[in-house]
Protein backbone atom coordinates (compact mmCIF):
# COMPACT_ATOMS: atom_id res chain seq x y z
CA UNK A 1 0.00 0.00 0.00
CA UNK A 2 1.01 3.49 -0.65
CA UNK A 3 1.44 5.75 1.91
CA UNK A 4 0.84 9.48 0.72
CA UNK A 5 2.82 12.71 0.81
CA UNK A 6 1.84 14.65 3.84
CA UNK A 7 2.00 18.63 3.97
CA UNK A 8 2.48 21.14 7.10
CA UNK A 9 1.54 24.53 7.43
CA UNK A 10 3.75 25.67 10.10
CA UNK A 11 3.96 28.90 12.30
CA UNK A 12 7.98 29.43 14.13
CA UNK A 13 8.82 31.89 16.16
CA UNK A 14 12.23 33.59 17.19
CA UNK A 15 13.24 35.91 20.14
CA UNK A 16 14.57 39.64 19.50
CA UNK A 17 16.95 41.23 22.04
CA UNK A 18 13.75 43.16 23.81
CA UNK A 19 12.16 39.69 24.57
CA UNK A 20 9.92 40.27 21.99
CA UNK A 21 8.32 37.31 19.33
CA UNK A 22 8.44 37.74 16.22
CA UNK A 23 6.69 34.77 13.62
CA UNK A 24 6.99 33.08 10.41
CA UNK A 25 4.22 31.13 8.69
CA UNK A 26 5.16 28.25 5.77
CA UNK A 27 4.20 25.43 4.13
CA UNK A 28 6.83 22.20 3.48
CA UNK A 29 6.16 18.15 2.85
CA UNK A 30 9.76 18.21 5.32
CA UNK A 31 9.34 19.84 8.59
CA UNK A 32 12.03 19.10 10.24
CA UNK A 33 14.39 19.63 7.33
CA UNK A 34 12.79 22.71 6.99
CA UNK A 35 12.76 23.80 10.13
CA UNK A 36 17.04 22.87 9.98
CA UNK A 37 17.29 25.23 6.55
CA UNK A 38 15.77 28.44 8.84
CA UNK A 39 17.76 28.13 11.51
CA UNK A 40 21.08 27.36 9.26
CA UNK A 41 20.20 30.63 7.38
CA UNK A 42 19.06 28.74 4.44
CA UNK A 43 15.04 29.53 4.73
CA UNK A 44 13.20 32.62 3.49
CA UNK A 45 15.36 35.92 3.64
CA UNK A 46 12.88 37.15 6.38
CA UNK A 47 14.10 34.14 8.42
CA UNK A 48 17.69 34.62 7.99
CA UNK A 49 20.25 35.48 11.77
CA UNK A 50 17.74 34.31 13.83
CA UNK A 51 17.03 30.97 15.99
CA UNK A 52 13.78 29.68 15.56
CA UNK A 53 11.53 26.79 16.99
CA UNK A 54 8.32 25.72 16.24
CA UNK A 55 5.24 26.50 18.02
CA UNK A 56 2.15 25.15 15.77
CA UNK A 57 2.04 22.94 12.90
CA UNK A 58 -0.79 21.08 10.82
CA UNK A 59 -1.09 18.29 8.35
CA UNK A 60 -2.77 18.36 5.28
CA UNK A 61 -2.79 15.38 2.55
CA UNK A 62 -2.28 18.07 -0.53
CA UNK A 63 -0.17 20.86 -1.11
CA UNK A 64 -3.28 23.12 -1.95
CA UNK A 65 -4.86 22.99 1.29
CA UNK A 66 -1.64 23.55 2.87
CA UNK A 67 -0.76 26.55 0.94
CA UNK A 68 -4.63 28.11 1.68
CA UNK A 69 -4.23 27.41 5.38
CA UNK A 70 -0.68 29.03 5.49
CA UNK A 71 -2.20 32.39 3.40
CA UNK A 72 -4.62 31.90 6.49
CA UNK A 73 -2.09 32.20 8.69
CA UNK A 74 -0.11 35.28 7.25
CA UNK A 75 -3.62 37.35 6.53
CA UNK A 76 -5.32 36.79 9.95
CA UNK A 77 -2.67 38.48 12.68
CA UNK A 78 -5.43 37.48 15.26
CA UNK A 79 -5.34 34.15 14.71
CA UNK A 80 -1.03 33.99 14.68
CA UNK A 81 -1.33 35.76 17.62
CA UNK A 82 -4.13 33.14 19.81
CA UNK A 83 -1.42 30.64 18.42
CA UNK A 84 1.49 32.30 20.29
CA UNK A 85 -0.16 33.46 23.35
CA UNK A 86 -1.64 29.44 23.74
CA UNK A 87 2.06 28.31 22.91
CA UNK A 88 3.78 31.02 25.59
CA UNK A 89 1.03 29.56 28.29
CA UNK A 90 1.92 26.42 27.82
CA UNK A 91 6.18 26.85 27.70
CA UNK A 92 7.93 28.73 30.28
CA UNK A 93 11.02 30.16 27.86
CA UNK A 94 14.56 30.50 29.25
CA UNK A 95 17.16 32.86 29.39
Amino acid sequence: MKTRKKFYTYLICSSLKNKKLISYAGYTDNLKKRLEKHNAGKGAKFTRGKKWFLIFKKVFCTKSLAMKFEHRLKKDKKYRKKLIKNFQSKVVILN
